[in-house]
C-alpha cells in the first residue's frame, strides 16, 4: 500500500497530451473535451488542435505529432478514408482514440431510421440559421450599452438591463451566437432607470443584479485596467449597495426577470435567459390556442 498523503497535502497536477482532430472548425470537439475534462480534478490537458483536416497528406503530419507527444486523439472525422486513416495510425502507435460524436450520432440514427450525412462542416453552413447569427451580432454591437431608440430596441429579442460591470455586454454577445437579437440598457445613478423600457411589447427585459461587495471588486479592477482614480462613488461600499437596491427594486417594481450574475459565468447566464425566453415562447403558444 502507497503511504497515506499528509494531512493539508496538495495532489499533484496530472497533465496529459490530447490531441483534437476535426475536419471543420474544431469548436464542438475542444467545447467537448473541455466539458469532460472538467470532470476530473486535478486533471489538466495539454492540447493540440488540428482544424480543417481533410486530406490523407494533413492528417500524415497530425499523426507525426501525435506520435511525438503521445495521449489521446479525439476527432469528429465525418470522411470514412481519413477515420480508417487515423484508425489504423492509432493501432499502429497504440494509442486511444474516440470518435467523440459517434455514440449521439449511432443513436440518433437507430431512433430516426435515417442515413447519415457525409458532408463535412455541415453544422457551419451559410444558411438561415448562420445569416440569422450573423445579423443578431450586428445587432447587439449596435445596441450595446443603451444606444437605440425604444423604437429600435422593440425589434430585440431580449433587452438586459443593470447596474454598471454586471457582463451585459458579453451576454449580449454570447447570445447573439446562438441567434437571439440582445440589446443592454446600463443604469446610471442620476440619468437612467429603466424607464423607457416599459412600454416594451415583444422583447424580453431581463434584470441583472450582483452583490455589492463583488461589483465593487469588478469594478476596482476595472479602474487599475484603465490606470484611473478610484476616489469615486463608483468603487464606494456604500455607494454601490444603494445602487444594486435601487436596481434590484426597480426590477421587482416592473416585474422583469432577475438573474443575480454574482456566481455565474456569461454561459451560465445566457443559459438561464435562453431558458426564460423559452418559458415565455411556450406561454405565449399556449394562451393563443
Amino acid at each position: 500500500m502507497s503511504p497515506a498523503r499528509p494531512p493539508g497535502a496538495h495532489r499533484l497536477a496530472t497533465y496529459f497530451h490530447v490531441h483534437l482532430v476535426s475536419d471543420s472548425t474544431g469548436e464542438t470537439l475542444n467545447a467537448m473535451a473541455k466539458a469532460v475534462v472538467a470532470r476530473f480534478d486535478g486533471v489538466i490537458p495539454i492540447e493540440h488542435i488540428y482544424a480543417l483536416v481533410r486530406s490523407s497528406k494533413q492528417l500524415d503530419r497530425v499523426l507525426e505529432e501525435v506520435a511525438a507527444a503521445p495521449g489521446v486523439v479525439l476527432h469528429t472525422l465525418v470522411d470514412r478514408d481519413l477515420r480508417e486513416q487515423l484508425e489504423e495510425g492509432c493501432r499502429r502507435l497504440d494509442m486511444p482514440q474516440i470518435g467523440a460524436l459517434d455514440p449521439l450520432v449511432g443513436a440518433l440514427s437507430r431512433y430516426l431510421g435515417a442515413a447519415l450525412s457525409t458532408r463535412v462542416g455541415a453544422q457551419h453552413a451559410l444558411d438561415h440559421e448562420y445569416f440569422n447569427r450573423i445579423a443578431a451580432l450586428d445587432y447587439a454591437m449596435a445596441h450595446d450599452d443603451g444606444q437605440g431608440t425604444a423604437e429600435q430596441l422593440e425589434s430585440a429579442d431580449v433587452v438586459l438591463c443593470g447596474v454598471s460591470r454586471t457582463s451585459k455586454t458579453p451576454t449580449c454577445i454570447y447570445l447573439a451566437h446562438r441567434g437571439i437579437r440582445a440589446a443592454n440598457v446600463p443604469l446610471v445613478p442620476g440619468q437612467e432607470d429603466g424607464e423607457r423600457l416599459v412600454a416594451l411589447r415583444n422583447p424580453l427585459v431581463v434584470g441583472l443584479t450582483v452583490s455589492p461587495d463583488r461589483l465593487v471588486q469588478i469594478r476596482k479592477n476595472r479602474l487599475d485596467g484603465l490606470n484611473a482614480n478610484r476616489a469615486s462613488n463608483y468603487v464606494d461600499h456604500d455607494a454601490v449597495r444603494e445602487e444594486t437596491v435601487k436596481a434590484r427594486r426597480a426590477f421587482e417594481r416592473r416585474g422583469w426577470p432577475v438573474i443575480d450574475v454574482t456566481r455565474r459565468s456569461v454561459e451560465e447566464t445566457a443559459a438561464a435567459i435562453v431558458n426564460l425566453l423559452s418559458e415565455r415562447r411556450t406561454h405565449r403558444l399556449g394562451t393563443s390556442w
